[in-house]
């Protein structure tokens, strides 16, 4: 992917990590703020000023937050201030075998993540051009995944970590 934006994912689980650019700014953060899950799981998902002042193409919201049913089951989720969204209508699958799953971002066009593994993901638009890839890193890396963005990617970027995070807590959940 030539003229991309890598981000560097600190931490390997899905509810708790860091991404960087490669000059160490921070750029989003995947967090539960508080570890009471009474009477369910909240989780936010930040885009942060270090990284984003760097990119004034940037659209979109600068925060995600996940409010998961009872036992960290599929709930809904919203973008900033926006009205609420279901998970699974981020994770829409158009035909049963298909491990891909279709979301419509805030510019109300439809993306597709092609989850070719547990280790790779990768983001498409209506046309087929990836606009995003994250793949596990080599062992001898000191970082837990690599998020490659494409500069049509940082239009929704906020909407591309938000929904790859989804469906990395899907996975892992063995939600369907």
């Amino acid at each position: 992917m030539s003229s991309s934006y890598v981000l560097l994912q600190f931490s390997s689980d899905p509810w708790n990590a860091r991404f960087e650019d490669l000059e160490n700014r921070l750029a989003f953060t995947v967090c539960v703020p508080s570890v009471d899950e009474n009477p369910n799981l909240i989780m936010k998902v930040s885009r942060e000023a270090p990284w984003a002042q760097q990119h004034p193409e940037i659209m979109g919201p600068s925060n995600s937050y996940f409010y998961f049913g009872p036992n960290r089951s599929p709930g809904h989720f919203i973008y900033g201030n926006s009205t609420y969204q279901t998970m699974a209508q981020a994770r829409n699958r158009k035909k049963e075998n298909s491990s891909s799953r279709y979301f419509f971002a805030q510019n109300c066009k439809e993306y597709k993540w092609r989850i070719h593994s547990p280790q790779r993901l990768e983001c498409v638009d209506s046309k087929g051009n990836t606009i995003a890839l994250w793949e596990i890193s080599q062992l001898t890396d000191p970082f837990a995944a690599r998020l490659t963005l494409k500069p049509a990617a940082l239009l929704i970027v906020t909407e591309i970590v938000t929904t790859l995070t989804l469906n990395r807590i899907a996975i892992v959940s063995n939600w369907e």
